[in-house]
């Protein structure tokens, strides 16, 4: 003779699936506010990008001085104060009555 299921076996059975996605739902749903990435988190996501493109700024004004610097000690046609500059600062050359000023 088979045995017949319970009642509670039958219970889980029909009240699993339902139950399994609904908590499948709820981790997805909380993922989604709490999570590091959630709208909870949206305010310093909004700061951390602020000071990121302060950031850029900054880095991009250092890059347009370089690019400067660099367009003047082109050989084709290379500023010659900054030549003499340069070669008299990384040579040490410099005659005891002269002055450097600086340009930075």
């Amino acid at each position: 003779m088979a045995k017949r299921p319970g009642k509670v076996s039958v219970l889980l059975r029909r009240a699993g699936p339902p139950a399994l996605m609904l908590i499948v739902v709820a981790v997805f749903g909380g993922y989604a506010v709490f999570g590091p990435n959630g709208a909870l988190a949206y305010g310093d996501i909004q700061r951390q990008l602020a000071r990121r493109e302060a950031e850029l700024a900054a880095l991009k004004k250092r890059q347009a001085i370089l690019e400067n610097r660099v367009a003047l000690l082109d050989p084709k046609h290379a500023d010659p104060d900054m030549v003499d500059e340069l070669t008299r600062k990384d040579l040490n050359v410099v005659h005891p009555d002269e002055i450097i000023v600086p340009r930075n």
